[in-house]
């Protein structure tokens, strides 16, 4: 056991933690909680979030006081800001473990911990100064508490107790003060998700231990072939639709509901969620006459839910291709993990429980994200230790050559992440020539899976399935560790308009900064200051030319709006000049020559930026 701790916490460390302070912060999310943060610290505010000087009510302060104490420890820097998130991410994996070892067996527990570690949108969470990795964290500790009052811990399946929910009053509370911290992490999908996967699976499992023993542990549309087998072709057809239909409902069935919600103890997990979160919900509230539960609970829960906001949309199929592109390189296996499934959840065998545990995880965060509107990758991470669990278990299955999932599959999965790599080494090229000139190399990252699906394709012909998936592991973890700490590094060094701004910061400490056109968050967050959003001069706008009269002030905007801004503000000069990152434009700042500062490394620019821009 102490083994296997030692294997996950080291094989999680060095990908999440791996320069993990190096890159600077990626806009937009990581500025403005790290910002937040920041401003919370420097006025000793614990209770109001803000950000550019202006409330922030995107997220609640979980987040935010995880960050304040990583500050406390390592200075207000990247590292800390991210701090929090890696370490709740390592943490996961050791749930994630702990989860199937109880469901499972220790082996595919230690696999489901190093395939979430190694997939790519969970490290995405873990290595961002977002609130993602905390929902992950306390998401999959609640579902492990269910876990753990249900199963013994020599068990490998879940217990067929009377009510099938945890007996011990002080494991229900602390599985919904889990619950109650994921509410402080992201709002009240912390509760809500969670609790709807354990009732979800109580629908399910209570139901089945109604049925008559006669059919108990045969597939629902099993029982409908039976009454239909005596019956001509189309009522036969009829009868499965209907019988299939039929059973499909039996699970909310208003009685069966009613009696599943009640044994899941809804006092309880009222009353403990509130202890836990609505303190600072409602001191937050107070201190800000409403302003910040007002734009919280409308517009970024019911307005997200009920219209697609800032672009941010999509059809049925967005959460899987996410979860094809998120879980890679794991995400390869997804038909022969998808087959394995259909069939353990329709045998009565002793991982039947924990898979459908497993599949009602997923499909809980799948479809609920699905109907509303605005649709992220992030919003179903918290499903990714399900993801991993079931993969281990396909995984074991394999090894022990019990699955029932035919030999191409795994075969075919290692082709996949073959032809991945190939079109990584032919379009990274390309797009790094467009984007980021002279780094064309990074299309080297490309072999990686190349390679290991080369070999693990050789290893399974050959039928040293064992090594093929130890191949497998290595390439994932190899991956991600040069993705994030090699290649970030790389391309984070070509953000040049930070560096202009940062110093501009630091040699003028009088400036004071506005942008015309454009604002991202990462320019307040480095310069530590507020920077002023600036328009023409129209109602509820502060214009360029107002802003400009005073000294020690400059205007941040790209190449394409100087001439606009010379009309409003002809006094103003192009001051400095920059590439702006991955816009294809320039980052230019405008203001008095008389007052602006000769910046260490950077030419003052000429009236004309345009032309300088030929050079």
């Amino acid at each position: 056991m102490l083994r296997q701790t030692l294997l996950i916490v080291v094989t999680a460390g060095i990908i999440l933690f791996s320069n993990l302070g190096t890159p600077r912060l990626w806009d937009r999310d990581e500025p403005r909680n790290a910002g937040c943060a920041a401003e919370m610290t420097s006025r000793g505010d614990w209770v109001v979030p803000t950000f550019n000087a202006e409330l922030r009510t995107h997220k609640p302060i979980l987040l935010y006081w995880f960050i304040m104490a990583a500050y406390a420890l390592f200075g207000v820097n990247e590292f800390g800001a991210r701090f929090p998130s890696a370490l709740l991410a390592v943490g996961s994996c050791l749930l994630t473990w702990n989860i199937g070892r109880r469901l499972f067996d220790d082996r595919v527990g230690l696999w489901a911990a190093v395939i979430l570690a190694s997939s790519l949108m969970f490290d995405v969470a873990g290595r961002a100064a977002t609130p993602d990795s905390a929902l992950i964290f306390f998401s999959t500790l609640s579902i492990y508490l269910f876990i753990r009052g249900t199963t013994a811990a020599e068990q490998t399946t879940i217990s067929r107790e009377k009510s099938w929910f945890p007996h011990s009053h002080s494991l229900v509370v602390s599985m919904y003060a889990a619950m109650g911290f994921a509410v402080l992490a992201k709002g009240p999908i912390g509760m809500v998700l969670p609790t709807a996967v354990i009732g979800m699976y109580l629908l399910l499992v209570r139901l089945r231990r109604s049925t008559s023993p006669a059919t108990r542990g045969q597939p629902v549309m099993n029982n409908g072939l039976l009454v239909a087998q005596q019956a001509g072709r189309f009522r036969r057809y009829l009868s499965v639709v209907s019988r299939g239909i039929a059973d499909g409902l039996r699970p909310f069935a208003p009685g069966h509901f009613l009696r599943t919600c009640w044994s899941m103890r809804p006092v309880t997990a009222i009353v403990v969620v509130l202890f836990v979160a609505l303190p600072w919900y409602a001191l937050v509230g107070w201190q800000t006459d409403g302003a910040w539960t007002r734009g919280f609970f409308l517009e970024h829960n019911l307005g997200r839910a009920t219209s697609a906001m800032e672009g941010h949309s999509g059809g049925i199929w967005f959460y899987p291709l996410t979860i094809l592109v998120g879980f890679f390189p794991w995400s390869v296996f997804a038909v022969p993990v998808l087959l394995h499934v259909m069939q353990a959840v329709r045998t009565t065998g002793p991982w039947r429980n924990g898979s459908v545990l497993m599949a009602c995880w997923i499909a809980v965060y799948v479809c609920l994200f699905t109907v509303a509107q605005t649709k992220l990758p992030s919003y179903i991470t918290p499903c990714y230790p399900a993801l991993a669990l079931l993969t281990a278990c396909f995984f074991e299955h394999w090894r022990s050559k019990q699955s029932r999932v035919s030999w191409y599959w795994p075969q075919a999965a290692f082709v996949s992440l073959g032809l991945v790599g190939v079109v990584m080494l032919v379009t990274l090229p390309i797009a790094a020539r467009s984007f980021l000139p002279g780094e064309e190399w990074l299309a080297a990252v490309g072999a990686i899976p190349l390679l290991g699906a080369v070999v693990g394709l050789w290893l399974t012909r050959r039928d040293q399935v064992q090594v093929a998936q130890y191949t497998m592991a290595t390439t994932a973890v190899v991956l991600t560790t040069v993705l994030f700490a090699l290649a970030a590094v790389r391309v984070d060094q070509r953000r040049r308009d930070l560096e202009l701004l940062a110093t501009l910061a630091q040699e003028d400490p009088k400036s004071q900064l506005g942008a015309f056109g454009a604002l991202e968050p990462s320019w307040v967050f480095y310069t530590r200051r507020p920077v002023v959003e600036l328009g023409r001069g129209d109602p509820g706008s502060r214009s360029v030319g107002g802003f400009l009269q005073a000294e020690h002030r400059y205007v941040i905007t790209t190449g394409d709006r100087v001439a606009e801004i010379k009309k409003l503000a002809p006094r103003v000069t192009v001051l400095y000049r920059s590439p702006y990152f991955l816009k294809g434009d320039e980052l230019v700042v405008l203001g008095r020559v008389k007052t602006a500062p000769r910046l260490p490394g950077l030419a003052n620019a000429p009236e004309s930026v345009h032309s300088e821009r030929r050079r």
